[in-house]
């Protein structure tokens, strides 16, 4: 049950995103998902162990990371999310804070 407002459309998820709000689609059939902005690091931060395994680029050595856009999945994990067409022309976006917040006070007033 969608409690909110869908936000319209791609346009108004990117701009709650870039005001550090978390967007989902009422289309998507997964509990949980939702798209989340990681803000860039243009001063750069150490590359770790993980990182450094990957791209041959020694632990430790500072970079610089652009900002991207990341998907909470059904799994509780992120992956990078590029967006797909549909997801772009879509105009059923909500804001998953919102929808967290009225379903925990749907949960409370429905007590025990």
């Amino acid at each position: 049950m969608w409690l909110v407002e869908a936000l319209v459309d791609f346009g108004d998820a990117i701009r709650c995103l870039k005001n550090g709000g978390r967007v989902t689609r009422h289309g998507w059939n997964g509990p949980g998902q939702y798209v989340a902005y990681q803000a860039a690091y243009p001063d750069g931060i150490a590359i770790n162990a993980n990182t450094s395994r990957s791209t041959g680029i020694p632990e430790g050595t500072v970079m610089a990371f652009r900002p991207y856009l990341m998907l909470h999945t059904v799994q509780g994990d992120f992956v990078p999310w590029t967006p797909s067409a549909s997801d772009v022309l879509a105009e059923d976006w909500a804001d998953a804070d919102e929808l967290a917040r009225q379903a925990a006070t749907a949960t409370e007033e429905a007590g025990p």
